[in-house]
Order: C-alpha cells, then structure tokens, then sequence
C-alpha cells in the first residue's frame, strides 16, 4: 500500500518516525506550517521556521526515502496577535513561490474571530494569485459554525472547491463539506479528535471521493502511524485495496498535484 501522508508536523516529530513512515507504506509527506504552541513575538521566527521545514525537513524525510512538501501561510491562531500577523501575511509570497510549497496553509479559524477573517481572506487572494491551493483549519472549539463560515467565503471569493481542502473534519462537519464540493480532511489522534473506528465510519457512510485521512501528528498525545492504522481498519471491514489506495495516495496526490510541484517517481534512485 503506498501512502501520501496529507498532513502530518514532522518539526515536531523524531528521525524515528520517518523510519517507521517509510517501512509503513508512506512515499510522500505534506508538513503545513502550524501553530507551534508558544506564541512567537516576532516575524523573523516564523520566517526560521518556514526555512526549516521547506528546507531542513526536507532534507531528513529524504534520507528515509519519503518526499516531503510544505505548505506555507499564517496560522488562524496567530492571525490575532497583532505583533506578527500582518508583518507575516507581507513576508508570505517569497515562500509561496518556493519548489517545495504546493499549498497555502493551514489557514482558517481558531476561535472565528474578525482578525481570523481578514487574515484567511487575504490568504485565498494569495493562493489564486499564485496558483495554489488551499488547506483550512476548522476550530477544534464550534467546528460546524467555522466550516459553514470557511464554505461562505469560499464561495463568496469563487474560489474553486475541488482546490480547497478543509480539514479536520468530523461526523458533523464531512456532508456538508462534501455536498458544497470540497475535499474533506480528516485527522485521526489517539485521544482526541478521531479514531481508527470514527474514521472507518465516515468512509462507510460517504465512500471515497474527495476523502482524506491524516495523523497530523503533532506536540501532543498523536500517532505518526494514525494514517497506517486507518488502512487496517478499512481492511477489517472489507474496503477493496483500490478504494483504500484512493484515499491514502490518489486523492491527496491529486489534490496537491494543482500546485503543479508535487512529483513521484516509482523508483527515485532509477
């Protein structure tokens, strides 16, 4: 099984979990720049850090044999801190630009304040303008209302769906994502959000189109192993190896193939 894991903070994650990423199936990784638990007080941080995983990260995913991508953007988080957020947002094209960018994001919400708005808005005029698209957050704290108001804006900007990922997604979130024509993420943790057995239900209710899975693993309680866990359980359940591929390497291959930067090849060293 060959995996493309969609979203998951190797910064945050030892060299050994790209080992056990490699021997679990996974050829490419996308890392998207996020909050880092500590507010940063200045912009050259987040610049340091955008560096890192475009290049450093990069860099340690390969000498495991996985492809590492990247995307870029001002986290919902820290859109409210005044100090860094628009110094962050003008800094920002320099790393759109970057061969290793195939995405803006995570953009979104936190806690759906007006800074957030403006911030996520100015961000989707960035990803048109460079021709990328987008991943979004939805809040871990009123998760419908931040989905209905991400799918509002989408609209409201034209921004096409089949461009846009929102994610962590859950049961109350996946229909309405999936009837306005979006990807729809979903992260899996091993105390929180969803499990294995969650997931599996999603997938038995909504099937395979425009569905992803991730570990996002990121400082807390998480499992760089979420996405491998997930392949189990859809066998358990008698999903075809073909519809299990679909979602753990074919839709998100193809959701970042429209940066038009994302590359495989079967044998990289050949």
């Amino acid at each position: 099984m060959r995996i493309l894991e969609p979203h998951i903070h190797m910064y945050s994650r030892v060299t050994d979990d790209y080992d056990s990423l490699a021997l679990a199936g996974c050829r490419i990784c996308v890392e998207p720049a996020f909050w880092l638990g500590q507010p940063r007080t200045n912009v050259a941080t987040f610049l340091d850090y955008f560096d890192a995983i475009l290049e450093f990260e990069c860099n340690r995913a390969a000498n495991h044999g996985i492809d590492h991508y990247c995307t870029i953007a001002l986290n919902p988080k820290e859109a409210n801190d005044p100090r860094v957020a628009d110094a962050v947002l003008e800094a920002l094209p320099k790393y759109l630009q970057h061969p290793r960018c195939v995405a803006v994001g995570e953009i979104g919400f936190d806690s759906i304040t007006p800074a957030e708005d403006k911030a996520f808005q100015h961000q989707v005029k960035l990803a048109a303008q460079y021709k990328l698209p987008v991943m979004v957050h939805t809040p871990h704290r009123d998760k419908r209302r931040g989905t209905e108001r991400t799918i509002a804006i989408m609209k409201e900007m034209a921004f096409p769906p089949d461009r846009c990922i929102i994610d962590h997604s859950t049961e109350e979130t996946t229909k309405s994502i999936l009837d306005a024509g979006f990807f729809a993420g979903h992260t899996v943790y091993p105390k929180t959000k969803l499990s294995p057995e969650r997931f599996a239900n999603i997938v038995d209710e909504f099937g395979y189109e425009r569905i992803l899975v991730n570990s996002s693993a990121d400082w807390g309680a998480s499992d760089a192993l979420s996405v491998p866990k997930c392949v189990l359980e859809l066998r358990r359940r008698g999903h075809t190896e073909a519809n299990i591929q679909k979602i753990v390497w074919d839709n998100p291959f193809s959701f970042y193939s429209k940066s038009g930067k994302i590359k495989f090849k079967e044998n990289p060293t050949g």
